[in-house]
């Protein structure tokens, strides 16, 4: 149960050289029928759960909780919360951004998967992944991990978009979230997701530290939101801007550090922001884009901030599982974003008119706390 119940010229030219190596297929046309929408009350709601750490299940202890939570404190605890959170805020996608399990401690790493994401399966409600540091480090490969989630049911999750050939990582994908049935945004995609492999741990050895969205995922991204934008403004039903953008994965960007208590909502209790050590750019590749307004990660239990910085919020969702790391007393948390579309004149519904967060704690009533708008049109 739960408690509560700048890079260097020579890496600039190396990049370059990287992205020009790039063999991609030619891009799929759109899906007729999305497999994500916005519901009837116009609203798209997500649930974000960051760094699960789960393990072997009832057997694997908390860390870092008050004395009087440690008996009979288990993995357990997160599968509780996530279905507490689930039968909550209904959301209608799930999205685990990392450390879903924490290799080190998982006996079998098929079977934590399974028990970690066992109560988003049970809830039918559909759900994506991304990868952490942690996940690749059991008894499958960081690639195997990822192809493990995709063979799951409900999930959303791909292994790697389908039309790039050469890609980074194992986790790159994105999703459209269609209009409301019926509506003139019926098959346009109102909000875009993106979800991306940030690594785990470099493997240059003159960079220390973990890793980062690399030249390759960033060409996939660009290109993405370049199909996507020219989707928005063609016929059927041709509109006018961007659709909004949202961003997930598990490493923060170096950006995340420009941020201190006068210009952020949440806390910021780290010493430091764990980033890669160096910055590929990546954020400034989002910036360029200009669809992107919001990017979630986890990696830093114990921050949960939300700040703005370029037109673009960087937030965290905070600790969420239970034999992660901590602090005692200071409860494990959940993000929640909804985006809620423009209600007209004439009736039915538009595109997106605003988005919004908050996050939930778990404790005896599930607090909500700092409730903030993200973007507005």
């Amino acid at each position: 149960m739960s408690f509560g119940s700048g890079l260097s010229a020579t890496t600039s030219v190396v990049l370059l050289l990287l992205i020009a190596s790039l063999s991609f297929l030619p891009l799929s046309a759109l899906a007729a029928e999305p497999k994500l929408r916005f519901g009837s009350n116009g609203e798209f709601k997500i649930l974000q759960v960051a760094d699960m750490h789960f393990a072997d299940g009832k057997s694997t202890p908390c860390l870092d909780v008050l004395p009087s939570q440690v008996k009979g404190c288990s993995d357990l605890n997160t599968s509780a919360f996530i279905h507490r959170m689930i039968l909550a805020e209904k959301p209608n996608l799930i999205v685990f951004t990392g450390d879903n399990i924490y290799g080190p401690d998982a006996t079998d790493a098929a079977k934590s998967l399974n028990a970690a994401f066992a109560p988003a399966i049970a809830s039918n409600i559909p759900w994506a992944a991304v990868l952490g540091n942690h996940d690749q480090e059991s008894t499958l490969s960081r690639e195997g991990v990822m192809k493990h989630i995709v063979g799951l049911k409900n999930t959303l999750s791909q292994v790697n978009p389908p039309e790039a050939k050469s890609i980074d990582g194992f986790g790159n994908y994105n999703l459209e979230v269609g209009g409301v049935k019926g509506s003139s945004f019926e098959n346009k995609s109102a909000l875009n997701l993106y979800f991306l492999d940030s690594g785990d741990y470099s493997t240059v050895p003159s960079i220390p530290g973990y890793g980062w969205i690399k030249a390759s995922q960033q060409f996939w991204f660009e290109r993405t939101s370049s199909k996507l934008k020219q989707a928005y403004v063609s016929k059927p039903q041709p509109q006018k801007g961007l659709a909004p953008g949202l961003a997930y994965f598990h490493i923060p960007l170096p950006e995340y550090a420009r941020f201190d208590e006068s210009n952020f909502i949440g806390v910021k209790m780290e010493k430091g922001i764990s980033s890669a050590s160096v910055n590929s750019g990546f954020f400034s590749t989002m910036v360029g884009a200009g669809d992107v307004k919001a990017v979630f990660t986890g990696h830093d239990h114990l921050n949960d901030f939300c700040g703005k910085l370029a037109d673009i919020h960087l937030c965290y969702a905070g600790g969420f599982g239970y034999h992660a790391y901590g602090k005692a007393g200071w409860s494990r948390r959940a993000r929640v974003v909804v985006a809620t579309l423009e209600k007209l004149e004439e009736g039915g519904w538009g595109g997106i008119k605003s988005i919004r967060t908050w996050k939930r704690l778990d404790d005896q009533r599930l607090t909500t706390i700092d409730s903030q708008e993200l973007w507005s049109s």
